[in-house]
């Protein structure tokens, strides 16, 4: 979506925001604006954003923090261990999380990506 992104960031957004819905167009509008101000340091690959709200348009998300998208991660074995979460907060790209509920199967955004890719 973005040279301006690590890949694995601008490969989950693309991913995560259905150019389909509204409110993702709107938010996908602003992911070549967005910078990763930091990420997690356990290695899950959560990232916090960066963005000159002045330079894009708000999503109609309301005001707040709100999950803009959720996506749950399913294994080859058809297990659910995590899921990764796209937060806006009054309508602008916020963080990307991801979650592991597993104590089994290492859940990181590596992991997520190649679950969520189509096989070749």
């Amino acid at each position: 979506m973005t040279d301006s992104l690590p890949g694995d960031v601008a490969d989950m957004l693309d991913l995560a925001l259905n150019p389909d819905e509204p409110v993702h167009v709107v938010l996908r509008r602003q992911v070549p604006r967005l910078r990763v101000r930091s990420r997690c340091e356990c290695g899950c690959g959560t990232a916090y954003f960066e963005l000159d709200a002045d330079a894009v348009e708000p999503a109609p998300t309301g005001l707040g923090t709100v999950v803009a998208a959720d996506v749950q991660l399913f294994t080859e074995t058809g297990e659910c261990p995590g899921e990764v979460l796209v937060f806006a907060q009054n309508g602008y790209l916020s963080w990307l999380e991801v979650r592991s509920w597993s104590d089994d199967v290492e859940v990181n955004l590596a992991t997520a990506l190649r679950w969520l890719q189509p096989p070749l």
